[in-house]
This record gives structure tokens, sequence and C-alpha cells, in this order.
């Protein structure tokens, strides 16, 4: 029989096309990860991860305003310092590199939304997201630090922290302190579902967060483990969290769509470094399109149920879409 059901029918022009999308991206959907460095008037590309930068506050700032003009509401801030020490002391120090930041941002983009990385391994000599001991990390000694920096972020004018370290119960030792504080009305993005991945490895440059010695694996999750995910985000969601995230995002969309199938919150998902430098890598070879592939990776991203992406694509992506 000649076919009744002409699916095509549905796809003849890109205006057709466009009305029956079911997924659309927006750059409202994006939340900008970017690195800010000591210092004035420094740029330092990360070789590994081409278009993104070191960059201090100042030049950040020229950055973030950049995204916000295309649209993209949200930034995340990844520290350096100019010294590290056992402790992290940079990590919660009132004048340290982030704090700075956050300042100069809100001062001049208001509005913008400006979200916080908690965790120490950026500003620890030995790489790791907490405090270390006989070559372990202690989980309940770094939480009083943890909550330490989300109050100090809190206090030079961040509007959400996003606890990444996978210590146990730092969500609720974050939420206690800023109730505390006075702080209680600002959100905690949680790193729930955060796997000890291979995708971080850029990152690691980016961040100059490589451990000194052995891996993650006693605090990141396996990934091999999907039903853990939904565990992970139950304690998070006991002790408070406001949105849950997972990452890696591209790897982990079936993780993404369990979430999103249990939850009632905002899900994020991290569209991480090692993904972003596959599409520039395969680009730069022209292996592929990399303006096609990138949309196409951000799409599937939001079909799978995130709400938010965490992606260094971010302005890129929204330029694109604002065509």
């Amino acid at each position: 029989m000649f076919p009744v059901h002409r699916p095509r029918r549905l796809r003849s022009s890109e205006i057709l096309r466009s009305m029956v999308r079911e997924t659309v991206v927006a750059p409202s959907d994006f939340i900008y990860p970017v690195f800010v460095t000591y210092g004035q008037n420094t740029r330092r590309e990360i070789s590994s991860m081409p278009g993104c930068y070191q960059e201090s506050p100042d030049l950040l700032l020229q950055n973030v305003r950049e995204a916000w003009n295309l649209g993209v509401p949200s930034v995340i801030l990844f520290g350096i310092p100019e010294h590290k020490d056992p402790s992290g002391t940079g990590a919660y120090a009132k004048d340290g590199v982030v704090q700075a930041a956050i300042r100069q941002l809100k001062d001049a983009l208001p509005d913008l939304v400006v979200i916080t990385d908690v965790c120490l391994c950026e500003f620890t000599d030995h790489g790791h997201c907490g405090i270390v001991k006989d070559n372990r990390v202690l989980n309940d000694p770094t939480l009083e630090l943890l909550a330490r920096m989300a109050v100090s972020h809190a206090e030079a004018g961040a509007d959400m922290v996003a606890p990444s370290d996978m210590m146990d119960g730092r969500v609720g030792a974050i939420r206690k302190a800023l109730d505390a504080h006075g702080f209680g009305q600002i959100p905690i993005m949680s790193y729930a579902a955060k796997y000890a991945s291979a995708f971080y490895g850029p990152f690691r440059e980016a961040a100059e967060s490589t451990p000194q010695f052995g891996d993650r694996k006693t605090y990141q999750m396996d990934p091999a483990n999907a039903r853990e995910s939904l565990h992970e985000v139950g304690l998070d969601l006991e002790e408070g969290a406001d949105i849950v995230m997972v990452k890696p995002a591209l790897s982990y969309l079936d993780v993404i769509r369990i979430i999103r199938d249990r939850v009632h919150i905002p899900v994020a998902a991290y569209n991480v470094s090692g993904e972003y430098s596959m599409v520039k890598a395969g680009a730069k070879l022209g292996y592929l399109d990399g303006d096609r592939v990138m949309l196409e990776i951000l799409t599937s991203i939001r079909r799978a149920g995130a709400d938010l992406i965490l992606t260094y694509h971010a302005k890129e992506a929204a330029a694109l879409l604002n065509r």
C-alpha cells in the first residue's frame, strides 16, 4: 500500500520544522564557566581548551559582559589563587580571588546571576578537594572549610553556591552555615551526581588542580553506576539542595533522564572540558562541523531533561542561536 503516514510532511521547510520542534535550546539555558586568576590585565589561554582563558577580574568582566549581552544570564566562577597551601586558605579568604571577582561582576552587572564553585581543589597544594592526612581525604574536617568558603562567597555578593567536592554531608553543612549567617535566601546548586570521569582532563590544566597523588575515585562516583545517582540526589535534597547537577553530561544522558523523571526541582548538567575540547579538536582537524556538533550536543543534553547547561560553548552557542 502507498504509505498513509508520511512523517516527512512535517519536515518540508525550516519554518515547519521549527513549529513542531520538541526541544528548544536558548541562551537563557546556559551557565558560563569562567576561570578567574590574580593580578590585573592578565589573560592566559588554556592550551587544551581553545577559546577559554584564565583571566584577572578586570578582563574577566569584559568576557562576562559579552556573554551577558548575548543573553547568557549566569556564570559560575572557578578561582586560581596566587598561593596554595594544604588547607586551601585562599578559598575562604575575604580578599580571595573569587571573592574579588564576585564584587566586581556584581558592581558592573547587578542582574547577572553569579554562581560560585565551592571546592578546595584549586586552592590546595595537593590538588584534592578536601583536607588530607596520611594520603587520605578526610570527609568531616573538610565540611567546615567548605561551609566557610560558601559563606565568604555569599558575603561577597554571590547569588548561588555550587558545592562540587562530593564530600558526604556537604550540602547540609553549607545550608546550615548560610542560614546561620543570614543568607537563607542563597540557593545551593549541588553537584549531586558527579562522576570520576576522564573527561575532566583539560579542566585540571585550566584550574591548576591536578591531584599530586592518587585520584578522586574515593569521593567521586563510579562511572558504571546509574542507580547510585538517585541515592546521591536524594541525600542532597534532604540536606536542602535547590538544584541538582549531573557531571559530565554527554556520556551520562541516561543519568540526566533518570533524575529528571524522579525529581521535581531544576536539574542542571555540566558539558565538561573534555567534551568541549573534543569538539574543538575535531573541528580544527576538519573531521566535523564544529558549530553543528556543538548545537547537537547541547540539544541532546536539554532533550535528556536538563533545565540548565553549564557549558564553555555558552558564548559561541548563544551567538549562533541569536541569528
